[in-house]
């Protein structure tokens, strides 16, 4: 199971378990899958909900016994409905949150009582099959791959699979053809098939999948509903920060939309507003709205019109522009530079993120190639317990006349995703550096963060010439990593022209030994 489907299917959970037990009661759910822990068998989940532990653990015991008798009700009524919407989960446990592990457990097995209400493999991939055809941007495609599954159920192939190994399994084979990573059986369904049959009804995507037992009634009510999920993980915007030398940071895993994210969005935004340089983490996001891209661009564009980007609906055959906001709470993030870190997991909507402002030249993006999903999706479900992500449409960016499907977005630096944070602030810093009337303590911060970077790749194997700048720039009583860094260019050139045969002499208390080549440190006391 992919991360962001966990992640989503936890949240779901996470909201079911505060509507159903009384505020307090429990802490927080988790899901777990075969091989994380010994109960659960292959093709299953478990549901793990931590309960408030009390202050001592001799207490566990009789401690989880009277919480069971005070929520029992609630109990049942979760597992019902794991049962019902994700019956994979075949076990639900309730527990205390101790590292130790030596909290008791209560274990609530699926008893198999409601497998009668649920659909077979075969009717879940037969209506798949039926809403593929009928809402894939790629009408063409959609048979070649609907036929191609078909084959494979005709032929067995699904025959007695659980619901984890089943839609894992047919969104390999819909992507084989296709190669659209949009395109997904996933667990966690909607209400299933009503009066008109699966699916959502004519000019909605219909219930989020996932999503929570009872869908409220009405728009501003579902809108509520979702709020109260997304401060879950704070709207996807995982840290705010300011590092040293006035650079700021903001590590964002999904793209809400504005009616929900937006107070968070603005406060993120005011929290770096000052800052001189901005890093924006998108090596884990999973995607998101349309109108949550055109909101975070905002904030980083002048406020005149500026067109962003162009959705195709292949269904009614309209194209959707989005353009950037002509007002946005609080500051807008303009006249200094932005870079954008990518990874093989940035997808769908953080793509649309970051190719936008990569097209309109606003942001350097360092990392990896993204996942390359530029369809606009939406879920259908099929029964309590399954749905399928078909995309509907297809995006147009209005510089490049294109999109990023299946080729991702390329970096204008490339680098290991795990390299590219480094890389990111040491370019900030630089940036900062060459400002002018940047405060001293400032640019101090910003000399120190560039020069420990620097040293940090070199410390495997540092050059002579470095840790003589280094050296040098010690004895003379400055900066104490300036020359290393590259930011005091008279003192590195001192250290340059003093040549290897005075090391001794010029470094003073940092000594090093000259073997060949290269430079070993002795000791860098300071």
């Amino acid at each position: 199971m992919e991360r962001a489907e966990k992640d989503q299917l936890e949240r779901a959970i996470n909201h079911e378990l505060r509507e159903r037990f009384a505020a307090g009661a429990v802490q927080r759910a988790v899901l777990l899958e075969h091989g994380e822990d010994p109960g659960i068998g292959p093709g299953q989940l478990m549901v793990r909900v931590f309960v408030p532990a009390p202050d001592e653990p001799a207490g566990y015991e009789q401690a989880l016994a009277a919480w069971q008798d005070a929520h029992r009700a609630a109990m049942d009524g979760i597992r019902r409905e794991l049962s019902l919407r994700l019956p994979s989960a075949r076990l639900l446990e309730f527990t205390f949150d101790d590292p130790g592990g030596a909290a008791p457990r209560i274990t609530m097995p699926d008893d198999g009582s409601l497998a009668a209400e649920q659909m077979s493999g075969r009717e879940i991939v037969t209506t798949a099959m039926s809403l593929l055809r009928a809402n894939y941007v790629f009408p063409e495609v959609a048979e070649q791959a609907a036929t191609a599954v078909e084959a494979r159920l005709a032929a067995g192939e699904y025959d007695d699979l659980d619901e984890v190994t089943l839609t894992e399994l047919v969104t390999s084979h819909l992507q084989e053809v296709t190669g659209d990573k949009h395109l997904a059986l996933r667990l966690g369904g909607g209400p299933g098939p009503g009066p008109r049959g699966p699916g959502p009804g004519p000019g909605g995507p219909g219930p989020r999948p996932g999503g929570p037992d009872l869908e409220p009634r009405g728009h501003e009510a579902r809108r509520l509903a979702m709020r109260q999920m997304g401060r879950l993980d704070n709207f996807g915007i995982r840290r705010v920060e300011r590092l040293d030398g006035n650079v700021g940071y903001l590590d964002v895993r999904r793209v809400p939309v504005p009616a929900n994210a937006g107070p968070a969005i603005t406060a993120a935004m005011e929290l770096v507003a000052g800052t001189y340089a901005l890093i924006i983490d998108l090596r884990r996001n999973g995607g998101g709205s349309p109108e949550g891209v055109v909101l975070w661009c905002s904030y980083l564009l002048e406020e005149q019109p500026t067109h962003l980007n162009d959705i195709f609906h292949a269904d009614t055959g309209e194209t959707r522009q989005f353009w950037a906001l002509p007002y946005v709470p609080g500051t807008r993030y303009v006249d200094r530079p932005v870079y954008v870190l990518t990874s093989s997991h940035t997808f769908s909507g953080g793509e649309d993120f970051c190719y936008t402002l990569q097209a309109l030249g606003r942001a350097e993006l360092i990392g990896e190639t993204t996942g390359g999903g530029a369809h606009p999706t939406r879920g259908f479900p099929i029964s309590r317990a399954v749905h399928i992500g078909i995309p509907f449409a297809r995006s147009i960016n209005p510089v490049t006349g294109t999109n990023w499907q299946g080729t991702g977005v390329v970096p204008d630096v490339a680098v290991p995703e795990a390299q590219a944070y480094d890389v990111a602030y040491a370019k900030a810093l630089r940036h900062v550096l060459a400002m002018d009337d940047v405060p001293p303590p400032v640019a101090d911060e910003a000399r120190d963060a560039l020069a420990e970077r620097r040293l940090c790749r070199r410390r495997s194997r540092p050059s002579w010439r470095d840790l003589l700048a280094l050296g040098v720039d010690r004895a003379a009583g400055g900066d104490r990593a300036g020359a290393a860094a590259g930011v005091d260019p008279g003192l590195e050139e001192r250290a340059g022209h003093a040549g290897r045969d005075g090391l001794d002499q010029v470094l003073g208390p940092a000594r090093f030994r000259v073997i060949g080549q290269g430079v070993l440190p002795l000791n860098l006391s300071p």
